[in-house]
């Protein structure tokens, strides 16, 4: 039997419900002309300059006019309720080129961005290219995607087209699954501290092993600050390579936890409608997708770009989330994709 650490509920915005949103308006941000102005001239320069959107530094991304927006935005995902919408980015102002490098620009205000898959793409582009595949990365399919974290400290999604049906996405705060486990189940609390081994579905560094030598924490807490590391299919894939699987009391905690966060009273869901981006705390948060259907033409089909960003030492985080997640996302190789040709899965 384990031993029960005293643990005392996180009192703060972080821990939101959706009843704390009377309308969408108390999580969203109406960009003005002013702020498309600041974007446009930051584009502008930086076309001028023959600058490619991946290389963008936020020097080069200047968008001085309206700093204090977008200081008061980082801080709200730092520090207030963990994400932010931002709405109304005309569609048929900008080619998907100038979103790209409008979206990239803004993002390295908020951090530095990283390789979202072994691809080496810094800028994601979240397309349907496997279908309902399980061995194509996630943002790769169209498949139901549940809760989860990335590998980064903020995520950022912004909407270009959305799916014919489906795609709806979901989010929920770490810190409120841990209060409602905590004044619950306390007891499975201590396994998701304590962590599991998660295996690196074939994304491994060159010389890293497959799974991590050591137990990644679900929950966990550095200098008083509280983060998640969540994606339960690569704690179930490492338990079977390793084949050793996990305890009663090991699986009663992640069904416990899968349980709270998919809660109606827990989990907020709205679609990203075209135009609009969002920017989220990935150390205090979780989000899913549901599946969607595309467009038969090309030209229609789903498409968001996605952003893995650092906070390099911003939010103080355990060794061990820290080796996870590492410096540099997951390292691109030439010449490999997406698809998983491993057996643990």
């Amino acid at each position: 039997m384990s031993i029960v650490t005293k643990r005392t509920p996180v009192r703060a915005r972080s821990a939101w419900k959706p009843a704390d949103f009377a309308t969408p308006d108390a999580y969203s941000f109406t960009l003005t002309d002013a702020h498309l102005a600041a974007f446009d001239a930051a584009i502008a320069a930086n076309r001028r300059a023959g600058r490619n959107t991946e290389d963008l530094t936020a020097r080069d991304f200047a968008l001085d006019s309206i700093a204090g927006d977008v200081a008061a935005w980082r801080d709200e995902v730092l520090r207030g309720r963990g994400f932010l919408l931002l709405r109304e980015l005309p569609r048929d102002r900008y080619t998907t080129d100038d979103l790209g490098m409008l979206f990239f620009g803004l993002g390295t205000h908020f951090g530095r961005a990283v390789s979202q898959s072994s691809m080496g793409d810094r800028l994601g582009h979240v397309v349907d290219v496997g279908g309902k595949d399980r061995r194509e990365r996630a943002y790769r399919n169209s498949r139901e995607l549940t809760l989860h974290t990335d590998r980064a400290d903020i995520v950022g999604m912004l909407c270009i087209r959305k799916a014919t049906e489906g795609g709806r996405s979901g989010y929920a705060s770490a810190h409120t699954i841990y209060n409602e486990i905590l004044a619950s189940r306390p007891e499975l609390l201590e396994p998701l501290f304590a962590g599991f081994p998660y295996h690196r579905r074939g994304e491994e560094a060159t010389g890293e092993p497959a799974i991590t030598p050591y137990r990644v924490p679900v929950l966990s807490e550095s200098e008083g600050a509280m983060s998640v590391v969540w994606l339960r299919a690569y704690i179930e894939m490492a338990a079977k390579e390793l084949a050793t699987p996990l305890t009663e009391e090991e699986q009663a905690a992640l069904d416990y936890f899968d349980e709270v966060g998919r809660r109606p009273d827990v989990q907020l869901n709205f679609m990203l409608e075209p135009g609009q981006m969002i920017f989220f705390n990935n150390c205090t948060m979780l989000h899913n997708r549901t599946s969607f259907e595309d467009d038969p033409d090309p030209a229609r089909k789903r498409h968001l770009l996605r952003l893995w960003l650092m906070l390099d030492g911003v939010r103080p985080l355990t060794a061990e989330v820290h080796a996870y997640k590492g410096t540099r996302g997951i390292v691109g190789h030439e010449g490999t994709t997406t698809y998983y040709r491993g057996n643990a899965i």
